[in-house]
């Protein structure tokens, strides 16, 4: 131990942040042959009946307790949660109404929760040491080698994002074929095309109102809203100011919404720059420890990762960027509800360094922002490269006769285009086969008998599975009801879309990417490769079709079922489904071939949908955003939602009332049912509170006076909620 560390005298009393669900720190006395941690060091001491990892967050207590608990260790010589983390912590406590201790837990990687080594390991980063292996049999071992004999020393990251795994990698290196090596600085690196007129304005923009150029960086928060149309460069607009942050000595920290997404934004960053770290929930507990500490230490310049990556420590954070800032992705649902789009500017704001928010579809809220001049409103109006937009059809669904969810129309379209050679999409936002089993004789549906949801019908295999609960049975072969030999599948999944798209079309392959098919970033990244291989066939799936991937020979984007998301209860719903509509309809043209989207819908006239097509995203946000602050909802309205579950749904309910007689100034509705009332045998109840001034709704949550609530009730708080169902 450092003989810089101080001791503790036997009076001496800290204060600990633990991760439990209480608004208080606790305090300890120091043994006097323990050394004093550090404000932000990790300590192991005894609570309740158990022991727990703590942050300590004083350490000079002024009036020293008697009969206090003593530490029973000190994990860290110094400070794993920075002075600035620390202050975030505090922030999330405070906006978020959530307690420190857990607050602090979010913000630590697990296996540092866990009281993990903070030593770092050695670089990973691999060489081939012997060129001539060869075991044919060893078909992992020789694609990994061939890898490396093709591209020379590559990063362990990279390697297992192109397929390979650890464990093959720690077979090579324990048979001394492969060996680590340190990351080469001199590599060869991409230059990157040149900027475009807006791009290179966007660029200079940036770098001239947040840095100075010539390698030296200015301490100045700066917001910008980077809203350009699908395929118009963005990427490359982060990629220029991170080349100037890294000039400057400082690091980039660049969020994407899924993990779906983090191996191709890798992959550009890394011809780009010489180290790159990940950091998502497919890594191992170990790994997302060590790429945060590496981050702490400055050997990773710049780190792409999702939304808990926003609370990596940095050395010297230099610029923030939040790509696809919409994406309901960065909103936390359960636990500590944090949104890190919203992190990101506090942080940003704290380390007065600029973020940028980039997006073909800006969430209201930013659009807000801009409009009040918080962040500053960039534009991207051309695609990259000279590609066009591509155009809108509407095809109108009444009198239609449907074959698998398509009417003849759009069978023309899709063998049109496929005539072409070229590659289709069909979007569809509903997996599975059908999402309801129904008894033509009597009118009864399958439904979960743990949720006041209906039961999906799976093929291949058959099963009835609960997306709610997970609860999956067999596919009854009579009507529960009436015992008729009757049931029928109603309505569109993706299973009954490629089935469908399947016969209609033999000689195509059908490719379906949803969470069924997909299950692992690897298996993505097998489809995509696939794909693009080029040649004709039809992609159906899921919204995973329409983040970020780059699909240059699909020509026709189909949207099935354009209706249910304006038909939605949930006041967001329209604007999510206009933002959908607009990210899967940018996969279509985005190389040298027009492209084309065509829209079946049961309501062609319907008006948000008519502003969505012949006014672009920016009419239909305009529109929404007069009718939200008309009903006064968010973003001209602060919201928060008091949720309750429990067995019994009167507990529930109960509990709310409660709440409610002791919240003031604000607006209150509720308690209510949830719309999904019951969700694995939990009553599910809520109380939506709205106020036009967030300093007001805050005072009133301050003043909450929940009731003591049995141990059968969980209640929660969600502030600025993204889901109000």
């Amino acid at each position: 131990m450092s003989d810089a560390i101080p001791q503790a005298d036997q009076n001496h009393v800290i204060q600990v942040a633990v991760p439990r669900p209480l608004h208080a720190v606790y305090d300890y006395t120091m043994p006097a042959d323990m050394p004093l941690p550090a404000v932000g060091a990790r300590v192991r001491v005894p609570f309740g009946r158990t022991e727990t990892i703590g942050i300590c967050t004083n350490t000079d207590v002024a009036q020293p307790h008697t009969k206090l608990k003593s530490v029973l260790a000190v994990i860290d010589e110094q400070a794993i949660v920075a002075t600035e983390l620390l202050e975030l912590a505090h922030w999330m406590t405070t906006y978020y109404h959530h307690p420190l201790g857990e607050v602090l837990a979010t913000i630590l990687p697990a296996a540092a929760r866990k009281g993990a080594s903070t030593t770092i390991d050695p670089y990973d980063f691999w060489q081939l040491d012997q060129q001539d292996f060869n075991k044919p049999r060893a078909k992992a071992q020789m694609s990994l080698v061939t890898t490396l004999r093709e591209n020379g020393p590559t990063s362990g990251t990279t390697l297992v994002a192109t397929g390979h795994t650890r464990a093959t990698l720690r077979k090579l290196a324990e048979t001394e074929v492969v060996s680590r090596t340190r990351p080469p600085l001199d590599q060869d690196l991409e230059a990157g095309p040149e900027p475009n007129v807006e791009q290179q304005t966007a660029i200079q923009k940036i770098l001239a109102e947040s840095l100075v150029e010539s390698g030296q960086s200015s301490s100045i928060y700066a917001a910008y809203l980077l809203d350009g149309i699908t395929g118009s460069g963005k990427t490359e607009v982060y990629l220029r100011v991170i080349a100037a942050v890294i000039a400057a000595g400082r690091q980039a920290l660049v969020l994407v919404p899924e993990i779906a997404l983090t191996p191709q934004t890798v992959g550009r960053f890394e011809r780009r720059f010489a180290r790159v770290g990940v950091f998502h929930s497919g890594l191992t507990d170990h790994e997302r420890l060590q790429t945060w500490l590496k981050c702490g230490t400055g050997e990773i310049d710049v780190l792409v990762g999702t939304r808990s990556a926003v609370f990596t420590s940095f050395r010297d954070l230099g610029v923030i960027i939040v790509d696809e800032e919409h994406d309901s992705s960065y909103k936390q649902q359960d636990g500590l509800r944090y949104s890190a789009r919203d992190i990101a500017a506090k942080r940003a704001h704290a380390l007065k360094v600029p973020v940028i928010f980039g997006t073909a579809t800006p969430s209201l809220e930013s659009l807000h922002n801009a409009q009040r001049q918080r962040y500053e409103h960039l534009h991207l109006t051309e695609r990259a490269g000279g590609a066009q937009l591509p155009t809108y059809h509407l095809i109108d669904l009444r009198g239609q006769i449907l074959t698998d969810g398509m009417s003849p129309p759009l069978q023309h379209v899709i063998r049109r285009h496929l005539e072409q050679s070229s590659q289709v999409l069909v979007f569809l936002n509903r997996r599975g086969f059908a999402p309801t089993l129904l008894c033509a004789s009597c009118g009864w549906q399958a439904m979960c008998p743990h949720c006041d949801a209906r039961l999906t019908l799976h093929q291949a295999p058959p099963k009835l599975i609960c997306h709610h609960c997970s609860t999956v049975l067999e596919v009854a072969k009579s009507c529960e009801q009436c015992h008729q030999h009757s049931l029928m599948p109603v309505g569109l999944g993706t299973q009954r879309t490629e089935a469908g798209l399947k016969a209609l079309f033999p000689e195509i392959p059908v490719h379906r990417i949803d969470r069924d098919t997909t299950r692992t970033t690897r298996a993505l990244e097998a489809q995509f490769e696939r794909i693009n291989h080029g040649g004709q066939c039809i992609l159906v799936g899921t919204q995973m079709l329409a983040k970020g991937h780059h699909f240059p020979d699909v020509t026709l984007v189909v949207i099935l079922n354009a209706d249910a998301g304006f038909l939605s209860p949930d006041f967001r719903a329209p604007e999510r489904t206009a933002q959908l509509i607009v990210q899967v309809a940018g996969r279509a043209g985005r190389a040298q071939k027009p492209g084309e989207v065509w829209i079946q819908s049961y309501q062609p006239d319907n008006p948000t949908l008519r502003t969505l097509i012949e006014q672009g995203y920016g009419g239909f946000a305009e529109h929404e955003l007069k009718v939200r602050q008309t009903v006064g909802m968010p973003p001209e309205y602060a919201m928060a939602m008091l949720r309750a579950d429990a067995f019994d749904a009167r507990d529930a309910q109960a509990f709310l009332e409660q709440c409610k007689a002791s919240l003031r100034g604000i607006e209150v509705m509720g308690p209510v049912a949830a719309p999904l009332a019951r969700i694995a045998n939990r009553s599910r109840y809520q109380l939506m509170l709205l106020s036009p001034q967030r300093a007001t709704l805050h005072a009133a949550l301050r003043g909450l006076n929940p009731p003591k609530a049995n141990r059968a009730l969980r209640w929660s708080i969600d502030i600025d909620p993204y889901d109000s169902l």
